[in-house]
Formats: C-alpha cells, sequence, structure tokens
C-alpha cells in the first residue's frame, strides 16, 4: 500500500525554522487529508498539523502559528513549515495519510537546542 518518508530534519537553536518533506509513493493526490505528528504522552502521536485537497487546513491550538502545512500533489509531497522553533517542538516527526493510515515511517528528527 501506501508508504510516507519523512525527510527534512535537523539541529537548529531555538527561534530557528526548519521545512520538514514528506513523500508519498503513490498517487498522492488521491489522499483526501495529510497530517504531520509529533510525540506525544503514552507513545503516542499528536496531530500537529492536517490539509485537505480542497485548501482546508487545520493546526493544533498550541502552534499558535509557527507552523504551516503544504502540498505539492505533483510531486507527491507534503511539506511542514516551523518556524520560531522552540526547545518543546523537539522529537520525531512523521506525517500520514488522516483517513485509512497507512504503516508509520521512520519520522526525521528535530533537534531544538543551544
Amino acid at each position: 500500500q501506501e508508504q510516507f518518508v519523512e525527510s527534512g530534519g535537523g539541529s537548529v537553536k531555538p527561534g530557528g525554522s526548519l521545512k520538514l518533506s514528506c513523500t508519498a509513493s503513490r498517487s498522492f493526490d488521491s489522499i483526501f487529508s495529510m497530517a504531520w505528528y509529533c510525540p506525544g504522552p503514552q507513545n503516542q502521536r499528536n496531530r500537529v498539523a492536517s490539509d485537505t485537497t480542497k485548501g482546508i487546513t487545520h493546526y493544533a491550538d498550541s502552534l499558535k502559528g509557527r507552523f504551516t502545512i503544504s502540498r505539492d500533489n505533483a510531486k507527491r509531497t507534503s511539506y511542514l513549515e516551523m518556524n520560531n522553533l522552540k526547545p518543546g517542538d523537539a522529537g520525531v516527526y512523521y506525517c500520514n495519510s488522516l483517513i485509512d493510515p497507512a504503516r508509520w515511517g521512520q519520522g526525521t528528527q528535530v533537534t531544538v537546542s543551544t
């Protein structure tokens, strides 16, 4: 089935920025809603942001406008732009379809430290 590969993570200082990429192996334009997740309590993943093919976006309230999700259907890629990163944002970020999610990928590591 569908596979997602995350990339673009790295190590930045507080206040820095990163742009994560998530590439799907198959017909990305057929995925109605893509979502990005970050680590949560009890080894769960919390949804950070999501979008739809109709351009509707949703963000977690805690982001306070710092993250932006977008997609390029032709490249089968979802993007998560992160600005003004804080130490609490650190962790492994994952992407997946919001509906009928595929197997979780390896994610991409985001480190925020001085």
